[in-house]
């Protein structure tokens, strides 16, 4: 029973700090992909939680090489994509408030290098066990960072205008080359 507690306010503590990030981050400024993304990052961070005594059994299976692949892709775009912004983008208080329309590095191929990170993430995680409740939450995670990616797009059309359109027809959402 102790376990079962120590998890529950250890999702209560984690859902508290995803909802407190959300709201300063985003929300609050009048940023709403942060609502969706809330949903990812809640997700993600079930999805941890649900893996964390699996993270390194049976090291060489094709879940746990393809988790670990997963989850490297997922640290090299989410750097790429924060350094690129905070290097290229001129942000103000936070990396959400750039004032440049960034289009170098994997910016060049995507429009959402840090929300393809944490599908990367998501699935990675996923992947450690990926039961019918684990790919649920991947499912939740997919459809919450489309939505994100979605409702920031408006927001960054209306910001940047017809710059932004063009880089649209230009580049991907979030697989170079695919989608």
């Amino acid at each position: 029973m102790k376990i079962i507690y120590m998890n529950l306010t250890t999702v209560f503590i984690g859902t508290a700090a995803i909802l407190t990030f959300s709201w300063f981050y985003s929300v609050k400024y009048g940023r709403y992909h942060g609502i969706p993304r809330f949903f990812a990052f809640e997700s993600i961070f079930i999805l941890v939680l649900l893996n964390l005594h699996l993270w390194f059994n049976d090291p060489f299976s094709l879940k746990q090489i393809i988790s670990w692949i997963l989850l490297i892709l997922s640290a090299y775009y989410g750097i790429a994509g924060f350094y690129l912004l905070s290097r290229h983008g001129r942000a103000g208080r936070n990396i959400e408030e750039t004032t440049v329309l960034v289009k170098a590095g994997v910016y060049r191929y995507i429009r959402h290098p840090l929300y393809f990170s944490l599908l990367l993430l998501g699935t990675g995680v996923m992947m450690k066990d990926p039961s019918a409740v684990q790919i649920i939450l991947g499912v939740v995670n997919l459809t919450a960072l489309w939505f994100t990616a979605r409702i920031e797009e408006k927001e960054m059309i209306a910001k940047f205008g017809d710059a932004y359109r063009e880089y649209m027809n230009e580049t991907k959402m979030f697989i170079p080359f695919i989608v």
